[in-house]
This record gives C-alpha cells, structure tokens and sequence, in this order.
C-alpha cells in the first residue's frame, strides 16, 4: 500500500487496483491534477473534509472514479451541486479496485447543543482505517490507522485511547491543519501510545510504501 498526504485528512491511498482519494477539503492542496482515481471518499460534510469547488473538476478529471459519501454529504451534493454520489451506510462493502468497508454513523460530538451530523469512516483492504471525525471504531483492530490530530471535538487524550483501543502497527496523523505546530502531539502519540505503534508522519506530501 503506498501513501500520500495533501494535507489535514486528505490522504491518496494506492493498493491493488485501487487508486482512492480520502477527504478532499478545503485544508488541503496538491490532490487538484491526479488522475487515474477509482475512487473519491468522503467522510462527512464539513469543508475542510469537502472542497465542492475542487471537487467537479477532479471528477471531470477521473471520469471512472465513483464517489462515495455519507448520507447527509450526498443528499447535498445532489440537491445543490447536482452532483451524484454512492451513499455510504454502515456495513456496506464496496470494491473500488480494492474493498473499502463503511464503518461507524456520526461526527464526533462538538457540543451538546449543536446536532451531530453523518460520518462515514473507511476500512481500506482490511488494513487501514480513515474514521473521518469520529474516534469511536473501536471494534475492531486495524494494521493502519490515521489518527486525527486535534480538533474541537477531542481532547489528546482522546486520540491517545483511540490508539490504544485500536491497536494499529503503525499510525498516520491526520487532521493536522488547526495547529501551529504539531511536536506537541505527535510526542505526545510517540510516547503514550501502544509500544509497538510507529508513527508515520507525512506531513511532508511524500509518498511512502506501508
């Protein structure tokens, strides 16, 4: 499996057959050109998660790619970009060139009184689990997580249980964007997550083999 970061949660994932593009938003650059997708995943609706703007042309650009979306995010695309996506429900199995299994329901809480929305993570050849903005698929243990970062949805802490809960042999810190810097996080990942966990960081855009 190679790897490729444009930024915050915006990953390129190429196994297989497959050719996926995860969380194209608005935090992210670089992913305008590529070519070639099978698939474009997105977690949820927040644009930091979903550039619409950027995203017609990379469609337009990957004719054959088929877009999946949560619930929410494609009922949007439709009625005000006409915009048509694959609806991803928990459970759901879909080959895109690789399997992409749909695992959990909602965003995060971010407040008790704000209503929690949609959120579609994916589980990629069984090996590496994007969860979007939620850090509760903790059902199962994956080789590969990538780790949101920091958010106003989680406290370090949080993303630390996650890790441990999860069990990955290696971890991708995603959701980056909101900080100045990163050191105190990602030591934080370093030193109190599971002991056989390494972190992989790509924050530098360079692809890497996993």
């Amino acid at each position: 499996m190679q790897l490729q970061k444009f930024g915050h949660s915006c990953l390129l994932v190429e196994t297989g057959e497959g050719r996926l593009l995860i969380d194209p938003g608005t935090f992210s650059a670089g992913f305008e050109q590529l070519d070639g997708l099978t698939g474009i995943l997105v977690t949820h609706q927040h644009p930091d998660h979903l550039d619409v703007e950027r995203l017609r042309p990379l469609l337009d650009r990957n004719a054959d790619a088929q877009l999946v979306a949560d619930p929410a995010t494609a009922q949007i695309l439709h009625d005000d970009h006409g915009i048509e996506a694959r609806v991803a429900s928990t459970g759901d199995r879909i080959d895109l060139g690789v399997d992409v299994e749909v695992v959990g329901q909602q965003h995060a809480e971010i407040h008790r009184d704000l209503p929690r929305i949609p959120n579609a993570g994916y589980v990629i050849d069984g090996r590496l689990l994007h969860p979007g903005d939620a850090i509760d698929v903790t059902d199962r243990q994956v080789e590969l997580l990538a780790l949101p970062t920091m958010a106003p949805w989680m406290r370090m802490s949080e993303a630390v249980d996650f890790m441990r809960a999860v069990q990955p042999r290696a971890v991708i810190p995603i959701h980056e964007a909101l900080l100045r810097s990163t050191d105190l996080y990602y030591n934080a990942f370093r030193n109190l997550g599971p002991k056989d966990a390494e972190l992989r960081v790509l924050d530098d855009g360079e692809p890497i083999q996993v």
